[in-house]
Parts: C-alpha cells; structure tokens; sequence
C-alpha cells in the first residue's frame, strides 16, 4: 500500500516507513491539480518578463539582477551547478529518500511553481530506488539545506551520481537500470528542488522515531536495574507523579511499574532491606525521563508543521495572482528541537551511567560482587564497559553544544543570519548512536546482576529483556573481550529488539 502525498497528512511514521522500509509513495489527483494551476500561473508571469526572486532574477547577494529572457532557463542548471558544494561522506541512503519524500509533500502544497513532471521524476526515484549521492557536510540550515539537496537535484538531470541496487554510480547510469530518463529544469524548477530545510526534516524526523524507542528502553534499563538493586518503589507511586502534574512523568512511572510487575527482587519483596529512599539516579529516573518525553512531543509538533508546511522561496500564490518572497526555508524551527532532544537523550545517558555505577560498586550494590563477578582480584569483571559508557557520555556532552547558535554569515551578508540546523542534525544523530550504547550497557550490567539475584525472580518486563540479551551476550563467567558484547547491546537497542520483547509481555509502553 503506498503512502499517498497531499501536502497535509504526512506523518513521521510514514517517513519512516517509506524511508527505511521502501514504501511507495503517490502525489494526490488534488496535489497534482495545486501543482498544475501554480505552474500556469508561473509561466504567465515569465511570459510577461515579471520580476520573481530566483526565476527572473539570480539570488542572494544577486537578487538585484534582472536576467534576460533567453537566461531564465539556462539559469535553473548553474543554480544547481554552484549550489551542489558539499563535502564528505554521503547522507545515509535512509536520510536522503526522507529528504526528497519531504521536498515532494512541500511541492504538493502547489505553491512552489515547479513544473509537474519535475514532481513525478521525484516520485520516481523514489520508488525505483534511485538515491541520489548526497554530501552530509555543507548546509547552513538557511535558504533550505541547498548543497546536499543540489546534489539530489543534480541526479534528476542525469549528473552526479546515485545509490541503485547496492551500487555508487554515476547518476545517468542508475537512471538508465531504474528505467528514468534525465529531465531539463525550465524556469522556477531548479531552485524549488532545493530551497527547503529537507534535509533537516528528513534526519530529525527519524531522529525523533529513534529518540521515543531510546527513551522506552531507557525505562527498561532503569527497571533492570531498580529490581537488582532493591528499590523501594514507593517513588514511583502514580499519586506522587500526578500530584506535581507533568505527563511524561506519569508516564515513565507506570511504564516501570509495569515492567517490574511481579518482580520478587525490590524492596519489600524475598530481597527486601531496610531503606526509607533510593538515591538520586534511581528514584529521579521518572522526571528526568518524563521531562525527555514532554520534550519529545512538543519536538514532534514541530516536526510535523515542517512536514505538512511550505518550507521555499519565494512563494506562488495563485488564487491572488501574487508572488510572496519570504524565509520559510529558515532552519530554526526544527534546529532548536533537535537541540533540545540531543540535551535530553545526553541527560538520560548521564542518569543511565550513574545507575551503572551503582550496579558495580560493591558499597551501593545491595550485596552484589564488585564489577559483577565471581573472581574479583583476579578478574575484573564488568568494570571497563563503564569507561566505555563514561568516555560516550562526556563526548555527547560536547556534541550537546548548541550548534544554533553559532550562525555564520554568508553570501555577502544577504543572508547574515543562518540556523546551522544540519550541525544539529549530524550531532543529534550521533548523540543517539551513542547514548544507544550507554542503555546497551546498562542493560549487560543488569542482566549479569539478574543471574547474581537467582533464583529470586525478575518482573515480566525484566524477565523478556532478559532473555533477549541472553540470546545474543552470554553471562560473563569468566573475563572476555566485552569490546563486542557492547556492540552487540547497542544495536539491540537501536534496532528494537528488547524492546519488542518487552511489549509483547507487557503491553505497549507510554
């Protein structure tokens, strides 16, 4: 079934679905007709010889220059040409689809004046699976991510080059074994391919996908670790969460309540020890988890306007016969969510490498062995994979610098304030990698204090994880490389695994 584009109904799931997982994509017969009549009224106007930013005239420093008719549609071409100044690795092939179905829903706004056929070749990539060679370094987050983008614009000519079948070709090539014929940019068509924060859009959009399944395996983690270190669950009681009154808290709490349901290792249970209250990095787990996923929703919000939004430059209306130029291609929407979320998912890292602490340290442990093992003097257990978490955590706290605001001027300081939204966007994404490897060992340390905790039993939730990471990382009897047990967590955290597994016993978390 394909997702079907309107310019107002494209959700983040769907980006992901056609992104990652090659889902088809169609342009509504609605979105073809607005496409169509802001076409007409473009060609009108050049007809006429109007004055139009970056139709008639060049841009930026060079919007003052009026071409002559026989240039507008050569000019189209050199747009691309100079624009395409990228550095460095290519975009991942996921990102790069996400930006050119992003780029499609904006055109089917049909207030960018491109001509339909450009709109089809488009969709055609797409699902032939053509992904244009996409240089991740050269945006500024203004005036649209326009190096990156110029590279996909280029292979809609034939020129560049393009991902097919596994392959890196030259872009005519991969058109060619997709079926494509190249395109010719006439007026207008050239500058409305890349004049958005596509690129943007289509990295924080997954990022934000990633970002919900992180903070839930993050509560997993906690609840591992809360049941293997005797907490007194009182701190999560769903009074004490609603009485201060902030969902995400709520939340977070009854999800691990819900993971821990049944076990017989927390407080008061075939464990219990005298405690009136757990330190910090325990019991705070719940609002400091819950303010990430309050933070989530609202940067989904905004995500979402920029997906149904018409981020371009300048704008066509045709129902007022009016060309509006403007900065909807601007950065700063989505730039200042995405900082905020790599704050957040740093922050749960910290919380998580603090709780890791507790698990191998035989003084906070609850009567566990130090570094979770058996030899302790002769073997070292577990005690460097939280080097490995330290060292993570305090380069995302580098990398959670904001980036938004360190605007450098360009184009003879026409365009003197920029968001350096794509910065966000690669260290955001990095962010995640990392902190997805922090949760992964915590997760190691909690299942090795599980069987430590035998034969008192796990919660249902815990009970799933557990079995998941004991598929995939054996109990550290005996001291091994663990460079590869780390590896191995991540990416069970990141491609969902555990968490799969813990929703199937307990039902889908908050």
């Amino acid at each position: 079934m394909s997702v079907i584009l309107d310019g107002k109904h494209l959700t983040i799931e769907d980006v992901v679905s056609v992104a990652r997982r090659g889902e088809k994509v169609e342009v509504s017969n609605d979105a073809w007709r607005r496409i169509k009549k802001c076409r007409r009224m473009l060609d009108e106007k050049v007809e006429k010889q109007e004055v139009m930013y970056g139709v008639t005239t060049g841009i930026g420093e060079l919007s003052e220059v009026v071409l002559k008719p026989e240039q507008v549609k050569k000019f189209q071409k050199y747009i691309i040409y100079s624009h395409a100044a990228g550095y460095g690795e290519p975009m991942s092939i996921d990102d790069a689809r996400g930006a050119i179905l992003s780029r499609i829903n904006v055109l089917c706004n049909g207030l960018s004046g491109i001509r339909p056929e450009v709109v089809q070749q488009m969709v055609e990539l797409l699902n032939r699976g053509v992904t244009p060679v996409m240089f991740q370094h050269g945006s500024v987050g203004a005036c649209g991510d326009l190096s990156p983008m110029s590279q996909f614009a280029l292979v809609l000519m034939g020129e560049g080059e393009a991902f097919y079948q596994g392959e890196r070709l030259p872009a005519k090539d991969a058109l060619k074994r997709a079926g494509l014929e190249p395109i010719e940019f006439l007026a207008r068509d050239g500058l409305a391919c890349i004049n958005g924060s596509n690129c943007i859009t289509s990295m924080g959009t997954m990022q934000l996908n990633d970002i919900d399944k992180l903070l839930k395996s993050s509560e997993i983690a906690a609840a591992m670790t809360l049941e293997v270190l005797n907490a007194q669950m009182k701190s999560f009681d769903e009074r004490l969460h609603k009485a201060r009154g902030y969902p995400g808290s709520v939340e977070c709490a009854s999800n691990i309540r819900r993971i821990t349901e049944g076990s017989e290792m927390l407080y008061g249970g075939a464990l219990g020890k005298k405690k009136v209250q757990d330190a910090y990095s325990l019991r705070s787990t719940p609002q400091v988890v819950g303010a990430a996923k309050d933070a989530l929703k609202w940067a989904r919000k905004q995500f979402l306007i920029e997906l149904n939004g018409v981020g371009d430059n300048p704008l066509f209306f045709p129902d007022d016969n009016e060309v509006i130029p403007g900065a909807n291609f601007q950065g700063t929407p989505l730039a200042f969510p995405l900082e905020l979320m790599g704050t957040a998912t740093t922050t749960i890292g910290v919380l998580s490498e603090r709780r890791t602490n507790r698990l191998m340290n035989h003084y906070l442990s609850a009567g566990l062995p130090p570094f979770l093992t058996k030899g302790a003097g002769m073997m070292s257990g577990l005690m460097l994979i939280q080097y490995t978490a330290g060292m993570l955590i305090a380069e995302c706290r580098v990398l959670s610098h904001p980036a938004a605001t360190l605007s450098t001027p360009a184009a003879a300081d026409q365009e003197d304030f920029v968001s350096m939204g794509m910065t966000t966007a690669i260290k955001t994404k990095k962010i995640i990698g990392h902190i997805s490897a922090v949760i992964g060992i915590e997760m190691m340390a909690a299942a090795q204090a599980i069987d430590f905790r035998k034969p008192h039993k796990p919660g249902k939730g815990t009970q799933a994880a557990y079995e998941i990471i004991r598929e995939n990382v054996k109990f550290l009897d005996e001291d091994r490389p663990t460079c590869y047990d780390n590896n191995t967590m991540a990416e069970l955290v990141q491609n969902g695994k555990i968490l799969n597994a813990v929703e199937d016993a307990v039902g889908k978390l908050d």
